[in-house]
């Protein structure tokens, strides 16, 4: 940089005020200083020498050329600023990412552990249910062929069990839409006798893959505790969207909450799973339950723009 500067100056002072011009070339390579004190100081020394070489020019006599320059330099000292603001925002945009990436892995780590307890919890049940019942059948198929045969028809019951259960592990791997789980919840609750209703809007492909799937399991939940729980006649799901965050309400005119119990394992369940998204879940009791679920959403510049 320093000698970017000196050569501006001998070329403006000695060989022609037009080559002050070459400015513009230093005033970009000061607004690639990241570090905050470097770049104030090369903005001084800069500022310093734009303004010492206009005032020799002007003693030297170019007054009209002087004049010319002012515009220009005025440009050259604001450049360094918006140079620097634009890697700023790179910068920024760029941990954006990153975190989006920390927040794919950390749902991905958290699926991985859902799925291996699932697989604990019914198909090690169930396969230690089939090992047991082949013993016995090795036993009884000399003795008492007659139960044997029971016995082995019971096996294929169980592995026709255990097949049911992979097949709805898998079906619940596939990532999930609040679209298709509008759906699936007024289909739950009509089929439970519970009238169901939606408010708001009804569009939600603008939502981020990761919002949408963690939102739909929640919906889920809060359905599936609705049928078994609530003893509700009717449920509103009310949706709505504001500047940087996207909230809903579902609302039901059933029993209730008591305070003295104690918060089951599907609402403590969104929370993990809203706290992915630094979002959060609130209830509250009256003449029904209403639970509110609200998740903040990173709108990008031009969608803030508009």
């Amino acid at each position: 940089m320093s000698i970017q500067l000196a050569i501006i100056v001998i070329l403006s002072l000695w060989y022609g005020p037009y080559n002050l011009f070459l400015g513009f070339f230093p005033s970009n390579f000061i607004g690639w200083f990241e570090h905050k004190a470097l770049f104030k100081r090369a903005l001084i020394v800069f500022s310093s020498m734009l303004l010492g070489t206009l005032l020799l020019l002007f003693i030297q006599g170019a007054h009209i050329e002087t004049l010319t320059f002012l515009p220009f330099v005025a440009v050259m000292l604001i450049s360094p600023f918006g140079i620097r603001s634009m890697n700023k925002r790179m910068e920024l945009e760029k941990e954006l990412d990153q975190a989006n990436e920390k927040i794919k892995e950390l749902v991905k780590r958290e699926e991985r552990v859902r799925i291996a307890r699932d697989l604990h919890d019914t198909l090690g049940h169930t396969l230690s249910l089939i090992t047991l019942q082949s013993q016995l059948v090795q036993r009884l198929v000399e003795k008492q062929p007659e139960r044997a045969i029971e016995e082995a028809r019971e096996i294929e019951g169980t592995s026709r069990s255990a097949l049911r259960q992979v097949r709805e592990l898998v079906s619940e791997m596939r990532a999930l839409t609040i679209a298709e789980e509008f759906i699936h919840m007024e289909q739950i609750l009509e089929a439970a006798g519970i009238k169901f209703s939606q408010k708001g809007g009804n569009e939600f492909t603008h939502l981020p893959p990761l919002v949408q799937n963690i939102i739909a399991m929640c919906l889920r939940e809060a359905g599936t505790n609705i049928v078994k729980h609530s003893k509700a006649q009717n449920c509103v799901v009310h949706f709505q969207q504001e500047k940087g965050a996207f909230s809903l309400k579902i609302q039901d005119d059933g029993i209730g909450f008591s305070e003295n119990m104690k918060i089951g394992n599907g609402l403590r369940g969104m929370e993990e799973r809203l706290a992915l998204l630094n979002g959060q879940v609130e209830y509250r009791v009256d003449k029904g339950m209403t639970l509110e679920i609200t998740v903040p959403l990173i709108l990008k510049q031009e969608e803030m723009a508009l």
